[in-house]
């Protein structure tokens, strides 16, 4: 799997697609509303992407940016194929893609103006940046959700003191000191076993979801639509459960069968439980199927996807 998130103009969001997946992609672009991708590095980083447009019938636009609006560079091209291969040699971190293209700088126009400082007092610059760092912790959130949230967190009706470029520049800071942050962190982390567990999980038919929805009314009532043809139950955990491991608490699992048998249910449990020990977790679950299941001595390093 290649180290990116590709963006759609759909809408559609692929995480650590294989080489194959993202030449599918390229191949695809093309028609109304599905003619442009956007590749990400992961982490995600300020200024820092790779993107292809494609009208049917025309040529192929690709740019690249590394930095400031000085290192956005742009080439044109008639075929699918050199395009795949300079995003695959961008997502492996090699070097002979930026130099098997006739880049040519892209000329952006005069620099945007600067960002104004936040008008904030203490209190208010102080909580709304422990919120952030919150979020950053968790590690569900987006490059593009951070901002919006620091834009929206101390606003109401009648006021709206962080503006867009401001809530983006702080968002950036404070992504960056995460990524910089988890660079030092070794190996494999609680939160990659977790989600090992919950891939092997879906794999047999459980329906498996990280961070879903932001409460067990929600959970419950909403799970039934992730749910895969002859899927023979579910587990999840919502956003106050990430909250609470990211603090040190645990996390708990909900988990059910969407025919609300008992004996299924209970054999669920054990399905899950056995998942998460084989991924290296520690779980507590007594066999009743009322109970949730709890995943404990967690270490919640989740590194930033973007």
């Amino acid at each position: 799997m290649l180290e990116i998130t590709v963006l759609t103009e759909k809408g559609h969001r692929h995480v650590r697609p294989t080489a194959r997946e993202l030449a599918t992609l390229v191949h695809r672009i093309g028609g109304q509303g599905d003619m442009f991708l956007v590749v990400q590095p992961i982490p995600d980083l300020p200024h820092v992407f790779i993107q292809v447009w494609h009208r049917a019938g025309g040529d192929y636009t690709l740019e690249h940016r590394d930095g400031g609006p000085d290192r956005h560079f742009q080439v044109k091209l008639d075929d699918p194929e050199p395009i795949v291969a300079a995003l695959a040699g961008w997502a492996r971190r090699e070097d002979a893609w930026r130099t098997q293209l006739p880049w040519q700088r892209l000329d952006l126009g005069p620099a945007p103006a600067p960002v104004p400082p936040l008008d904030l007092d203490d209190q208010d610059r102080e909580e709304l940046e422990d919120h952030l760092r919150q979020a950053l912790l968790a590690g569900y959130i987006t490059r593009a959700e951070l901002a919006e949230l620091a834009e929206d967190y101390l606003a109401d009706i009648d006021d709206a003191p962080v503006s867009p470029a401001q809530a983006a520049q702080l968002a950036d800071r404070l992504w960056l000191e995460r990524v910089t942050e988890q660079a030092a962190w070794q190996g494999e982390t609680d939160p990659e076993r977790l989600t090992r567990a919950f891939t092997a999980l879906n794999a047999s038919g459980i329906t498996a979801r990280e961070n879903f929805t932001c409460c067990r009314n929600c959970g419950h009532s909403e799970i039934a639509a992730e749910a895969a043809p002859g899927a023979r139950g579910f587990v999840y955990f919502h956003q106050q459960c990430t909250d609470s491991a990211a603090a040190g608490h645990g996390l708990t699992l909900f988990y059910g069968t969407f025919n609300a048998s008992r004996h299924t249910t209970a054999t669920i449990g054990k399905e899950i439980v056995t998942a998460l020990e084989s991924a290296g977790l520690s779980a507590e679950w007594n066999g009743d199927p009322a109970r949730s299941i709890n995943v404990t001595h967690l270490n919640w390093q989740r590194r930033l996807v973007g």
